[in-house]
C-alpha cells in the first residue's frame, strides 16, 4: 500500500513558460533544473534512470505503475542514477518482485535524485509534444514551502542541452576491460572466457548492457574515455571500434570525438555506433544533426530496415537526430522511424561502417535488433579472414 498522502503538496514542478504543477515529493529533497522529456516504456524505470544518455533531463513516465518492481543493482546501466529527476502519476507502490533489493523511494533518496508523484502526466506529455521539451525546475520540500517565481526563473535561465558536451561528465576516467555477458536464466551474468575479436569501445556514456552484448558476441572489450585520441584507440590494435550512446549535443561532443572517428575510419576497421555514437559517426562522415522537438523516448518505437522492409520494435532515447537530407554520397540511410520518418540508421556503402539511432541492447522486441551485434562480429571476422 502506498504511503498516506500529506495534507499539502511537498513537491513542485515549474516550467519555463510559467506553468506550475504541484504534487507529492519522494526521493531526495532540494531542487534541480533540467530539460523535461517523457518516456512511454511500460517497464525498465531503473534502467532509464541509470542510462547516462538522460544526463541533464528529468523523465516523465507515462506508465502509471512506477516502483512496483523495486530496484536491484543487477539492473543498473551505470553505477548510480544519472537522470536529474522523475515525474510520475501515482505515488510509487511497494515493490513486489523476487529480485528486489531496495524500494524505489529509498534508492532515489540514497542516490540524491528528486521525484514528484501525483502529477497529471497525460496533460504534461501533451504539453511536451505540442510545445517541445521544456526547461523545468523540480523542487522537493517536506514542509511544502516553494518560491514558484524563483523556480520559474531558474528554469528560464537554464542553458539547455543545445551546445552542451555532457559526455565528459558521464564517461569513465580511465580505460578498463569488460567481459560480462548478457543475463541468462538461471545463471545470471556469465563471463566471456573465449573472446575472438578485440574491440575498443569509446565511452560517451555507455550502457552496461551494450558492453554485455558485445561480450556475448565474442568480443574482448576495452573501454576508453570519450576524450581518447585515435592514436590511443589504435594502440590497442583492435579488430573493430564501437561508438557508444551518451547525452548532450552530438556537435559539442563531436568537437573532439569527430576528428578521432575520422582518423579511425582511415584504417578501414569495422565501426559500429549506437545513439550518440550514431550521430557522431554521421558528423564524421559529413552529415549534420538537429535538435528534435521532444525527441524519442520509449520501448515501443517501430523502425523499418530499408533493405528488407522488416519492422523492428525498438527502444529509443534521443533528443537529437541525424538529418538524412545531409547524408553525403556513399553513405546510405538504413533505418527510418515509422512514427515520424526520422533517420534511425546509416552505413557506408562500401565498408563495414554502420550505426543505428535505436538501442538494440534494450531488448524491447525482445530480440528484433540483436543482429546488429552479430553483424559487427561478422565484419571483424571477415576482415581478419582476408588480412
Amino acid at each position: 500500500m502506498a504511503d498516506t498522502a500529506p495534507s499539502k503538496p511537498t513537491a513542485c514542478l515549474a516550467l519555463a513558460d510559467g506553468t506550475v504543477f504541484y504534487g507529492i515529493g519522494f526521493g531526495a529533497t532540494g531542487q534541480t533544473v533540467a530539460e523535461l522529456c517523457f518516456n512511454t516504456a511500460m517497464t525498465g524505470y531503473q534502467e532509464i534512470m541509470t542510462d547516462p544518455s538522460y544526463a541533464g533531463q528529468i523523465v516523465t513516465f507515462t506508465f502509471p505503475h512506477i516502483g512496483n518492481t523495486g530496484v536491484t543493482p543487477e539492473d543498473d546501466e551505470t553505477g548510480d542514477p544519472v537522470a536529474a529527476g522523475m515525474v510520475v502519476k501515482w505515488d510509487p507502490t511497494l515493490a513486489s518482485n523476487w529480485r528486489t533489493t531496495e524500494e524505489l523511494k529509498e534508492w532515489l533518496s540514497r542516490t540524491g535524485r528528486i521525484a514528484i508523484g501525483g502529477i497529471d502526466t497525460r496533460r504534461l506529455t501533451r504539453a511536451i509534444r505540442q510545445q517541445g521539451a521544456p526547461h523545468v525546475a523540480l523542487a522537493h520540500d517536506p514542509d511544502g514551502n516553494f518560491d514558484t517565481e524563483a523556480l520559474v526563473a531558474s528554469a528560464r535561465e537554464w542553458a539547455g542541452l543545445e551546445g552542451a558536451d555532457l559526455a565528459k561528465d558521464v564517461t569513465c576516467t580511465q580505460s578498463y576491460r569488460w567481459d560480462e555477458m548478457r543475463w541468462a536464466w538461471p545463471e545470471g551474468y556469465a563471463r566471456q572466457e573465449a573472446p575472438v575479436h578485440k574491440v575498443v569501445a569509446l565511452d560517451f556514456g555507455a550502457k552496461r548492457n551494450i558492453l554485455r552484448c558485445l561480450a556475448s558476441a565474442g568480443c574482448d572489450v576495452t573501454v576508453l574515455p570519450a576524450t581518447a585520441t585515435a592514436e590511443e584507440v589504435l594502440a590497442h590494435n583492435p579488430d573493430g571500434v564501437f561508438l557508444s550512446n551518451g547525452p548532450g549535443d552530438p556537435a559539442a561532443t563531436g568537437a573532439y570525438a569527430v576528428p578521432m572517428i575520422q582518423e579511425v575510419l582511415k584504417t578501414e576497421l569495422p565501426v559500429f555506433g549506437i545513439c550518440l555514437g550514431h550521430q557522431m559517426l554521421a558528423l564524421a562522415l559529413g552529415a549534420k544533426t538537429v535538435k528534435m522537438n521532444h525527441g524519442h523516448h520509449g520501448a515501443n518505437h517501430p523502425v523499418k530496415e530499408n533493405a528488407t522492409g522488416k519492422v523492428e520494435i525498438t527502444s529509443m532515447n534521443h533528443g537529437f537526430a541525424v538529418d538524412a537530407q545531409t547524408l553525403p554520397e556513399g553513405v546510405v540511410e538504413t533505418h527510418v522511424s515509422l512514427f515520424d520518418g526520422s533517420n534511425c540508421g546509416i552505413r557506408m556503402a562500401d565498408r563495414p561502417v554502420y550505426s543505428v539511432q535505436h538501442h538494440p541492447e534494450a531488448s524491447p522486441g525482445p530480440q528484433d535488433s540483436f543482429y546488429l551485434f552479430e553483424r559487427f562480429a561478422e565484419a571483424m571476422a571477415a576482415r581478419k579472414a582476408v588480412a
